[in-house]
Parts: structure tokens; sequence; C-alpha cells
């Protein structure tokens, strides 16, 4: 496949805009080993590894020993009881006590279980078919039984359930039927053994240190902080679409009559393309087009430039691979057919054959996308990713020593080295291997929206 066609004036500014979160080729060259923290020393000893492997090496037992002690100093820092990381800590605790395994289980599906209880009581005691009751004892308890699961009392719900159920055998009433089948399924069972467990003392304990690590999911915390990362990257977005409609004004300057450059926004894949969407980015921030004709009268576009706004670098690498697999989407496109993409600026027609040159190969890659972003570069960058971390993290013998610290029992580093071995021999681990090219490759794909304002600027033309 050839390489995306990129007009030579794009091609100039792209090249001189100003790349200020690039990380150096070589690990290392941050700093010396004996300096690093221990998430550093451990994000250096994983890419030594990854390189020794890709030259047909074998790691030697020295770098063993550097990973397996910078892991469990990682280990140690996150079970700090003030500063450590109470996400990881309530993760320990779970792995150590089978009720607050129980007790996370059921809390996950609490919504779901919460969602099935409320629709079996309002199929039996929704305020409109008590409406259509006469006054009396029976409506009454509905009343009592939709008001319990209102309110989340499930033992109250269970109890009201049950003097229904058996207040209705005498006549076999299906009202006593639907509230024996709500009693005898699982989801009311798990709501009341949740709230039975939210009393212990380590459950308690366990729910803090997650409420320490951020708000539960569905609480008004959660939405607040949601509304608000929302708006974040809606400005970020606006800047990066605003620095990229510069960038198209210049280059229709520049080229006048030779070309017409478009920029549209939340421009969303057709499902005419054939292939998967499955875990692909289908919609896509900004995007700088170019005129390439017209087909049955109407404008036809080529792609010039995908653009992706995001509020941190962290944002971008978990981004990735999606990214990459939209690409891979796009390049499915038909060579000979025009594409109907709808955007927020309307309907445009891409051509099949622009979509077909789309790569992920690292140079076209750099031709063809650009992560925007308002951050200030770290003058410290973090090599291990947030989500390397946590997969380290996770890991049962990493959790194992991790429960023998908090016990004051004797943790021996080289328990951890199944760890090691998976990581250099497991597909599952191999994102984990590979972490710090990956970061690299965001990084060299990101800019900040001020610089890509400047690259519109005339002087930034050759």
């Amino acid at each position: 496949m050839s390489l995306p066609s990129t007009p030579p004036r794009l091609d100039a500014a792209l090249r001189s805009v100003a790349r200020r979160y690039l990380l150096p080729a070589n690990a290392t060259a941050f700093v010396h080993e004996r300096q690093a923290s221990p998430s550093t020393a451990l994000a250096m000893a994983i890419e030594r590894g990854r390189e020794m492997v890709a030259r047909g090496e074998v790691p030697d037992a020295a770098l063993e020993h550097v990973f397996l002690q910078a892991l469990a100093a990682l280990i140690h820092e996150a079970m700090r009881p003030e500063s450590g990381d109470p996400a990881f800590q309530a993760m320990v605790l779970r792995h150590r006590h089978a009720h607050v395994r129980e007790y996370a289980s059921l809390s996950a599906h609490a919504a779901r279980d919460r969602r099935r209880v409320h629709a079996g009581v309002n199929a039996i005691a929704h305020p409109a078919k008590r409406q259509r009751m006469p006054a009396g004892p029976e409506r009454e308890a509905l009343a009592q039984l939709h008001a319990a699961a209102s309110c989340g009392r499930w033992s109250e719900l269970w109890v009201a359930l049950q003097r229904l159920a058996v207040r209705g055998e005498a006549n076999d009433s299906s009202l006593a039927r639907n509230a024996a089948r709500l009693l005898e399924a699982p989801a009311l069972d798990h709501l009341r053994r949740l709230d039975a467990l939210a009393s212990d003392e380590l459950v308690r304990r366990y729910q803090s240190l997650w409420d320490g690590h951020g708000p539960r999911s569905g609480s008004a915390t959660a939405a607040a902080r949601g509304l608000v990362s929302h708006r974040r990257g809606k400005a970020v977005e606006a800047s990066a679409t605003r620095a990229l409609e510069a960038l198209a004004s210049r280059l229709n300057e520049e080229e006048g009559a030779q070309s017409s450059y478009r920029v549209v926004t939340s421009m969303r894949v057709p499902p005419s393309i054939p292939a998967s969407l499955e875990r692909a980015k289908a919609e896509w921030d900004a995007v700088l087009l170019r005129q390439a004709g017209t087909v049955d009268a109407s404008p036809a576009w080529d792609v010039c430039l995908l653009v992706e706004a995001k509020a941190s670098v962290d944002a971008a690498t978990t981004d990735l691979p999606r990214l990459l697999r939209g690409l891979r989407l796009l390049a499915h496109a038909e060579e000979n057919a025009v594409y109907p993409f709808e955007t927020r600026q309307g309907e445009v027609r891409l051509r099949g054959a622009s979509l077909r040159t789309l790569s992920t190969d690292e140079t076209s890659l750099a031709r063809t996308v650009l992560y925007c972003c308002d951050a200030p570069a770290e003058a410290a960058p973090r090599l291990l990713s947030a989500a390397s971390r946590m997969q380290l993290l996770s890991a049962q013998p990493c959790l194992a020593f991790a429960s023998a610290l908090a016990q004051r029992h004797r943790a021996d580093p080289l328990g951890l080295r199944p760890v090691w071995n998976d990581l250099l021999e497991s597909t599952r681990w191999r994102g984990v291997l590979h972490q710090y090219p990956m970061l690299r490759q965001v990084r060299e794909l990101m800019v900040h929206v001020e610089d890509l304002q400047a690259a519109a600027m005339p002087a930034d033309f050759g």
C-alpha cells in the first residue's frame, strides 16, 4: 500500500509543528537507575527486557533482580498508609478476605440487580396499577411494597413480598404468583446480602479505600466529575478544531484555486465500510479534508489529517490501540466507492481510494494523525503508564506480596518472579512489555494546540 499523498504544504506545516511531549529513544536517558523512582526504575527494566527479547537474547539474572527489586519497591510505595494507592490497598483487602470479595462481586452487579427488582415490583405495584384498584388492605400492601423498593429497603421488601405471597395463596391469585417469583429471583437475595455485608468493619474499610480512589459509580459526585471531565474534553476539542481550521484557511490561501480544504468535526464512520466496528474508533474529533473533484454532481473529499483531542498524555496512550483499529477499519474501504460520513457540518462524501491509503505504519501515521492536547509538558514525564502499573500491581503474586506486607510477614521479592516470566513470555503481557515504545509513539503524534495554531502561520510554511 502506498503512503497517503500528503500535500507538500501540509507536509511542511506538520514537520514544522513543535513536539514538546517527545520522549528519547532510550528509556534510561532521563535518570540514573539509582536515582529513579520505583515506577521509573521498573519502566527502564521492562524496556531493557523488551530490547533484549527483540534481539533474540535471554534477559539475564541481573536484569531480573533489578525488575524484582523495583516491583517490590513499587508495592511498598503503594501500600503506605498515608501516601499510598487506595485502589491497590482495596484490591489487597479484597484478596485477603472472602467476604470482602463477595461484597465487591455483589457491588459490581448491584445496579443490574436493582433494575431487575424494580422491574418486578413495578409489574405488580406500579402507582398506575394501584390507582385502578379499590381502596383496601391489598392496595395498601402494594403501596408499602413499592415504597420499600423505591427507598432500597430490601429486607423490608422481602418481608412485604412474603406477606403478599402468603395472603394470595388461598385463592391462587396472579398477584401472589408474581410476588413468589420475585422472592425466588436471585437479584433480591443479592441486594439483601449486600446490605448485610455493608456493616462489616473490613467491608467499610474497603469501601472507604474505594471512595478515596474516586467517587462511587452513579453517585452525585461521580456525575459532577464526569460533567467537568466532559466539559474539559469539549474545550480541548474546540481549541484543536480552531487550530485545524486556521491551518485549512492558510492552505487555501497558499494553494488558491488549486485545491479546497475544509474541517469537519465529529465524523462518524458509516456501516457501509466492509469491516467490523468492534473496539475500533468510529468517530473522529476533527478531520482536515481536501476536495478531490465531484461525484454525481456532489463534492468528493480526501482525508488529509485526522485529529483527536485529549486532555492528557495518559488519555491518548489509552486511546491509541482503538485509534489504530479505527484506521484499519477506514482502510477497508473499497477503491472505487464513495462513502457518506455524517459530521456536525452535515454529510460529507469521502473517496474510498483516499481511505484505503490510511495505514498504521509509523511513517504513514505521523503524516495522517495528530493527538492535540493543551496540558503542559512535564519536566519529568511518567515512563510507566497508568495502565501498565495497574496490570502489574493486579497480578496475583503482587497481591500476595502486598498481603504479606499488610500482615507484617516477610515478603520476599523472589515471589514476584512469575510476573517477570509472564512479562517476557505471555501474549497477555505484550502491552506492558511494549509500553515504552507505545508511549513514545503517542508522544510523537501529540502536539500542543498552541503549536498547531502556530504552524498555520505563513512563516511556518516551506
